[in-house]
């Protein structure tokens, strides 16, 4: 058995080949993606001697774009006729870019699941900390979290959309409403921003950042005790407006936190790559100063 194939004008067009009447494995190998590299050469490898069907999924570049490639056949001499072994590529980057899709909404709805539970504990905790009867309690934590049910509708798109824009100050207010303390003078949570509308798809984006920066604030910084402040104030040029998020009162901070996590890697990759801006942490100790560099064009989108 040779190294060698013949492929139809369909095969040639996937792999982004010129036709020819022959092509080498050496020659699709230069086209497969380096990290898949390896494992399609001990899969080719093992097609003559492993009888029955065969099946791998790889990537291979074509250009600069990624597409992924299905190769299916029989392997050893499974019905092999005249020393020729018979197989099919089949262009399945839909299908991938699907699962991946999947995968990813999966894990973001199990973390949200989970950063939802901790808070309503969390919210459950700093409400039976200030009422002074049951009532009082009840009260409070149904109102806290009937917010968080408004909070949440904020934090996912909303089927059949206008595309309406929401106050930038009003985002922050319903968003962290949860979290306040309402029987205090001017509360605990004090937004201080720049008036102007924030376009739909922006909204939900930073939505998410903003909740999840609260779960984090509930967890480990200020919100997570009563005696704890948050400031929220904005300053303006003429390309970007520029957050400052100001956490006082809560935990001393004695060491900079490792920030691996999934709702982390997802705040850094919003800002970054859907809001087209930037994001700076100063763990002081006496609290988290976040700077939010958000371009003003982007969050009219």
């Amino acid at each position: 058995m040779t190294n060698r194939f013949t492929m139809d004008e369909q095969a040639f067009a996937l792999w982004g080949l010129p036709w020819s009447d022959e092509v080498r494995f050496e020659q699709l190998s230069a086209h497969i993606h380096p990290a898949d590299r390896d494992r399609v050469r001990a899969a080719f490898e093992a097609t003559r001697s492993v009888t029955g069907s065969f099946e791998i999924d790889f990537r291979i570049m074509v250009d600069d774009s990624v597409r992924w490639v299905s190769s299916r056949g029989q392997g050893a001499d499974s019905n092999i006729a005249e020393h020729t072994m018979f197989g099919i590529f089949l262009d399945v980057t839909g299908r991938k870019q699907a699962e991946e899709g999947n995968e990813l909404l999966a894990g973001e709805m199990s973390h949200r699941v989970k950063n939802l539970l901790s808070l309503a504990v969390g919210l459950t905790n700093l409400t039976y900390r200030s009422a002074a009867t049951t009532q009082e309690m009840l009260t409070g934590l149904t109102d806290r979290l009937t917010a968080l049910g408004r909070a949440h509708d904020l934090v996912r798109p909303l089927p059949g959309a206008e595309g309406k824009s929401v106050l930038l100050g009003d985002l922050f207010s319903i968003l962290l409403s949860p979290y306040d303390d309402k029987d205090a003078f001017s509360g605990r949570i004090r937004i201080a921003v720049t008036r102007m509308g924030v376009g739909e798809e922006c909204a939900t984006t930073l939505a998410m950042v903003i909740h999840e920066m609260a779960t984090n604030s509930v967890k480990h910084g200020a919100l997570s005790c009563k005696e704890g402040v948050l400031n929220v104030t904005s300053n303006v040029d003429s390309e970007f407006v520029v957050l400052t998020w100001a956490e006082t009162g809560g935990p001393e901070i004695e060491s900079t936190p490792k920030l691996t996590g999934f709702g982390n890697r997802m705040i850094e990759r919003s800002i970054t790559q859907r809001l087209a801006g930037a994001l700076k942490y100063d763990w002081q100790s006496t609290g988290l100063v976040a700077t939010l560099s958000l371009r003003k064009d982007r969050l009219a989108t």
